[in-house]
């Protein structure tokens, strides 16, 4: 995004005008990330609405550095801040599995050739990922995806960092299985 700096030093002033270039600069981002744990669409945007909030009434905790790397540290931020509302929702509900779904147009694929395929196939793991049981799924996200440790997903779900090593190693076996199951599925119409 141009300008970053600019618009990171608006939002912590709490110019609407900066607010709103961020907000919309960054809001399919925010939607994705929140996608990996909450999979009702209208819950994800309440939730990503929620974020944004959360963003902008902590601003001044953001320390800004040089032009080149404000980006990278705000989007950082940004993924923590949707993380952490996601997970604070699913406590509330006691991490129920959603029910929503994701809208088709989501999925929207303008891409030819290879690209495409590789939109197919980020598709299909996310409908697997989305059949773990949320605890599992939970843990997936936040190690694999995310790049936490077993330590910090301990302290942000309040688990021992053991019971968050057995749910991801459970998690990427059931995944496996489902991965086995479409691959012969598929030789067996070949």
């Amino acid at each position: 995004m141009k300008n970053i700096t600019r618009i990171i030093e608006g939002c912590i002033a709490k110019e609407h005008k900066y607010q709103k270039i961020l907000y919309e600069g960054y809001y399919g981002y925010a939607l994705k990330t929140v996608f990996r744990y909450i999979f009702s669409y209208e819950q994800a945007v309440d939730i990503v609405n929620d974020g944004f909030v959360k963003l902008f009434s902590h601003f001044q905790q953001f320390e800004p550095g040089n032009d080149s790397d404000n980006e990278k540290k705000l989007m950082g931020w940004l993924k923590k801040i949707m993380i952490n509302t996601s997970i604070d929702v699913l406590r509330k509900g006691n991490m129920l599995s959603e029910t929503g779904s994701i809208p088709e147009y989501v999925w929207d694929n303008t891409y030819r050739g290879d690209e495409a395929d590789q939109v197919l196939l980020y598709k299909e793991l996310v409908i697997l990922i989305k059949e773990l049981p949320p605890a599992y799924r939970m843990v997936f996200n936040l190690y694999v995806i995310d790049g936490y440790t077993h330590n910090e997903i301990a302290g942000l779900l309040n688990i021992p960092a053991g019971t968050s090593k057995s749910s991801l190693s459970r998690a990427r076996e059931l995944l496996q299985k489902s991965l086995k199951k479409i691959e012969d599925a598929q030789l067996c119409k070949i």
